[in-house]
């Protein structure tokens, strides 16, 4: 098992995004095992998907403090150019342009708290304030080993 490793933070302005995916809606502590298995499931199912920017990259969606039911889970996706014929049992998520600060974790799944702990220790020192009311991503460079993560993790700031 490789330790986690930690890569240069930085600011980083995102454009809008279309995602299209799965919601995963869980219990907080199932999320660590239901993910993984909804991220395998997207990949198997990847070619259903239309106009997919990236296939080599996965993006993670959530709201830390959502005000609605409706932005409460976690989103597992692929981005998109386009929505077209999007399959039955997917969703669809457009995320606005924002500002994240951002962090690469390498390295297991439940050490990631620990790399997000590190970034937003990062965000308070240098006087950014967390959005915790808007989306957040993760950003998948690698994901079929959840012991072996490559993820980019971009908190929005303002």
């Amino acid at each position: 098992m490789t330790e986690f490793t930690l890569q240069c933070k930085a600011i980083k302005e995102i454009e809008k995004l279309k995602l299209v995916g799965f919601r995963v809606l869980c219990p907080a502590d199932q999320y660590i095992i239901e993910i993984p298995k909804t991220s395998l499931q997207l990949s198997k199912r990847m070619s259903e998907i239309k106009h997919v920017e990236n296939p080599s990259q996965q993006v993670g969606a959530f709201v830390v403090e959502h005000e609605v039911d409706d932005e409460d889970g976690y989103w597992v996706c692929v981005a998109v150019e386009e929505y077209e014929n999007v399959p039955l049992d997917m969703v669809t998520l457009t995320i606005p342009s924002q500002k994240y600060a951002a962090l690469r974790h390498k390295g297991a799944n439940y050490k990631i708290m620990d790399s997000y702990k590190n970034l937003h220790m990062w965000i308070e020192d240098n006087k950014y304030e967390r959005l915790k009311n808007k989306w957040h991503l993760e950003i998948f460079h690698s994901w079929e080993d959840s012991e072996e993560l490559d993820v980019e993790l971009l908190d929005t700031i303002e």
